[in-house]
Order: C-alpha cells, then structure tokens, then sequence
C-alpha cells in the first residue's frame, strides 16, 4: 500500500523539500533515545577540521546510528526517507543528473535541551573532510516545539519543528542554517546526508 506524504508548501526557489512522515516513527526514536542513556554523547561541531564541543556553537546529546544499522526503527524510516527523497528528485529533478549518491555516513540523532541548540550560522559541506562528498541533508523533527525550529540565512525562512517534517536541502553555502532556540521546550531531530560516491568515513 503506497503512501501519500503531506507536502509543506515552500517557496520552490528554495530548494528545500518538505513532507510529513509517519508520527508513530518520531516516538519510536525518542523512546530509542531515552532508553539508550550508554550510547548518548555530548553533541560536538566541526572547527577546523576539528571535533569541538562547545556550548556556544551547538548544545545537544546526541546518538550516532551507523548507516548500515537493521534495527527495525532505522528500516522503518530510510523507507519513508527513500519515498520523500524520491518526491524531492522529481520536484528538482537536476538534483539526480549529478554522480550516484547514498547515505554514507552515521545518522545523527539528537536531544537539544531548552537553552539548547545549533546556535551558529553554518552549512553541512564547508570543505574540510568527509563534508566535501555531501550533496544532500535531511532531518526529520522527531516531535512538535512551538518556538522552536530551523532558520535559513539566505531564504530568509524559518520551519518550524513540527513532529513528522522532514526537510531535505543541498548541502553547500547556499543553505546555511541554525537551529530556532526553544526557551520551553526540549527539542529531537534525527538528521544525516547523501553523499557521492559511496564514500565512507
């Protein structure tokens, strides 16, 4: 039985793809996230090809789930993610006129607390390492926070976090980003990349 996904209209000048997956997979994750306290790390950034963790930049706990992962949650949603990728390719089908990609490297499941965030402007492939072979992001906001959400630099456009909303962009300056800090609210997404050519960290 096929799916339809509910499209959050955006400015197609964007270039950002917006659709709703299923909520029963965004409590999944939390429930996931929760329980599993001995895989939980405190969330680090990328400052000159280094690892950093620094609040100032971004304050999460986050949990890395290898691309290669066959727990039945991870199935469940690169399904959905595979269909809205799909959806994205036929609305910027040049987007697919470029050499194969894949997801590649861990997905990135995170917990910001109130306060918490990626509170600096940045952009998912600033050249510097295994960011160089990303083409697309996604990231899925795994439940609803009222003040909280993603704010687009150059598209003067804020999304709200809205549990189910998956959002897939190009990966380069042209999209540069920061997350909206919810001062009641915690906040979990679940994010990640395609990369070319099936390069592995």
């Amino acid at each position: 039985m096929s799916i339809k996904y509910k499209e959050a209209k955006l400015d197609k000048s964007h270039f950002i793809g917006a659709w709703y997956i299923p909520t029963d997979i965004c409590t999944k994750f939390i429930k996931f996230f929760d329980l599993k306290q001995d895989l939980q790390t405190k969330g680090i950034s990328i400052k000159n090809n280094q690892r950093i963790y620094d609040k100032n930049v971004k304050e999460s706990i986050d949990i890395v789930i290898e691309s290669s992962n066959h727990e039945n949650i991870i199935g469940e949603y690169r399904n959905h993610l595979q269909n809205i990728l799909n959806l994205y390719l036929k609305k910027y089908s040049y987007a697919d006129k470029v050499d194969p990609f894949y997801i590649t490297e861990d997905y990135n499941l995170q917990k910001y607390p109130v306060g918490g965030g990626y509170k600096e402007w940045h952009f998912e492939n600033d050249g510097e390492g295994f960011s160089i072979f990303r083409h697309l992001v996604f990231m899925t906001y795994l439940n609803t926070v009222d003040d909280g959400g993603t704010e687009f630099f150059y598209q003067k456009l804020k999304t709200k976090a809205k549990k189910g909303l998956t959002l897939i962009w190009p990966s380069t300056w042209t999209h540069t980003h920061r997350g909206i800090i919810s001062k009641t609210k915690e906040k979990y997404i679940l994010t990640g990349w395609y990369s070319f050519k099936g390069v592995r960290k």
